[in-house]
């Protein structure tokens, strides 16, 4: 009888989200501009509001031509300051927390969380398993256990700011009606060894009734791999209820092949975007492609044409200005105090009514050593119709250019992991590198014009990202392994995993 009345009240709940959600929808772009107009209200008396005179600020218009757009070195300046405890820096109170994110050039990024953006973390979360609920039409998934892989709970102080990795700071924060079905316990979550704590996780999960588990794709594979290595069953077998597959941080579509093998039958996933910066989009809809663009969730978006990025006056675009299919630059104004803030992510809109996007790359991960500017979404979608060409199956790839070869013209060479080869790894190579030509003309160009050769693939050795990941300190948690670049930094330490 509780289960029972767990499900409809889930059901009532999200049928109210998915009502509650058609107004931002509908409204979206003149919301859109009434939100950036009241932050900017909000922060007026901030340093930064101050610095940048934002009591002068009337419209979208007059705010791109009085704040630039910025990246963390930028405001590092101003956060220092927020990290000492000093108020009415970036926002008018200090964070709530911090989210502590490993950078490059910057070494260690903190991120401020006000207590204004820390709901519309969880508020995300919530919505997106709300709207597959309203979907699907049943709520069975809430009657048994969920698993969230995430990175440790613990938390630190910076000057009285507590500070941590996002999604140990968001397990603070999981409703209580969720807290009797979550996995793992709070002990095993506090593990730091990736390894030592998949272990773990697999101990406390095998036996138990699972009907939802959420993760970054490769961690996810490493979990499942573990389960089906002690259990030797595939899991829908180990665990037969499983409804539902909760992933965000990376496009799963490279690694829905591998997935589907590992689970063995019918599972639903829903796609989200979260960042320590904003939870930004989620799949609203699990049987179709694209993630619902959250425009009432306290952050004010500007696009960059991909192609402009990191020009002087690139143009600064908002949702009515956006066309469909085109690369752009995210650039976030929230309610913790980021101001026209890049955040690194590269999107492409499916559909404008409502506001549906992809994640289609990084900013910085790109391969452009011959001008080509070749993206993740074009190589994720190179790869994903030589798979269907060719049937294989993929651990991971990742992809350098190879500019000074000891013979021949320079070339792209994919490092690959296969859990399968495809029975002709020339014809593989040939149509790879095609499908790459067809996404890419400049690419195209250069083979062309016999500038660069035929793509090399170098076959790695099993769990050879793993190892990498690893040796980098970068194994679990929300750690993702770059799918190109634009150096041999990744190539040069994945030569030790070739065959």
């Amino acid at each position: 009888m509780l289960n029972f009345i767990k499900k409809q009240a889930a059901l009532l709940w999200a049928k109210k989200s998915v009502r509650k959600a058609e107004e931002f929808k509908n409204n979206a772009e003149k919301n859109q501009e009434q939100l950036l107009l009241s932050l900017i209200k909000h922060a007026e008396k901030t340093l930064f509001g101050r610095t940048h005179q934002f009591e002068e600020i009337k419209s979208v218009e007059d705010f791109q031509n009085r704040v630039p757009v910025s990246d963390y070195e930028d405001l590092k300046p101003y956060i220092e300051k927020v990290k000492k405890g000093q108020r009415n820096i970036l926002w008018t109170e200090t964070p709530e927390y911090f989210a502590k994110t490993s950078g490059t050039t910057s070494g260690a990024k903190y991120i401020p969380i006000s207590k204004e953006g820390m709901p519309y973390q969880i508020a995300g979360a919530q919505s997106a398993l709300f709207h597959y609920i309203a979907k699907k039409g049943n709520a069975d998934s809430v009657n048994g256990k969920m698993i969230f892989l995430q990175g440790s709970p613990e938390l630190e102080e910076v000057y009285g700011i507590k500070t941590g990795r996002l999604s140990g700071i968001v397990a603070h924060h999981i409703p209580n009606y969720l807290q009797k079905n979550r996995l793992p316990s709070w002990e095993t979550n506090m593990i730091d060894d990736w390894e030592t704590k998949v272990e773990k996780i697999v101990e406390e999960t095998e036996k138990e009734n699972m009907t939802l588990i959420s993760g970054i794709p490769p961690w996810l594979i490493m979990y499942f791999e573990k389960l089906i290595e002690k259990n030797g069953k595939k899991i829908k077998q180990i665990f037969p209820n499983l409804q539902l597959i909760v992933t965000g941080g990376v496009n799963y579509e490279p690694y829905r092949d591998k997935m589907e093998e590992l689970l063995g039958g019918s599972v639903d996933i829903i796609q989200t975007f979260p960042a320590s910066e904003g939870f930004f989009a989620f799949q609203d809809d699990y049987t179709k492609e694209g993630l619902l663009l959250l425009t009432n969730h306290g952050i004010f978006y500007e696009f960059i044409p991909l192609e402009e990025y990191g020009k002087p006056n690139a143009k600064r675009l908002t949702l009515k200005d956006v066309e469909l299919n085109k690369d752009y630059a995210l650039i976030l104004t929230t309610n913790s105090g980021l101001w026209a803030y890049s955040i690194g992510d590269v999107v492409r809109f499916i559909d404008k009514n409502p506001h549906r996007i992809l994640v289609s790359g990084r900013t910085k991960h790109f391969t452009s050593a011959f001008g080509e500017h070749v993206i993740a979404y074009e190589v994720e979608e190179a790869m994903k119709a030589a798979l269907e060409k060719y049937p294989a199956q993929i651990t991971e790839f990742h992809l350098a250019p190879q500019v000074n070869p000891e013979e021949g013209l320079p070339y792209h060479e994919w490092f690959i992991e296969f859990e399968k080869e495809p029975e002709n790894i020339d014809s593989f190579r040939t149509e790879l590198d095609n499908q790459l030509r067809k996404r890419n003309t400049y690419y195209d160009d250069l083979i062309s014009g016999n500038i660069l050769q035929k793509l090399h693939i170098s076959k790695l050795k099993k769990n050879a990202f793993q190892e990498y990941a690893k040796s980098e300190g970068k194994l679990g948690g929300q750690n993702k392994i770059p799918r190109l670049a634009n150096d041999r930094k990744i190539a040069d330490l994945l030569e030790i995993y070739k065959f």
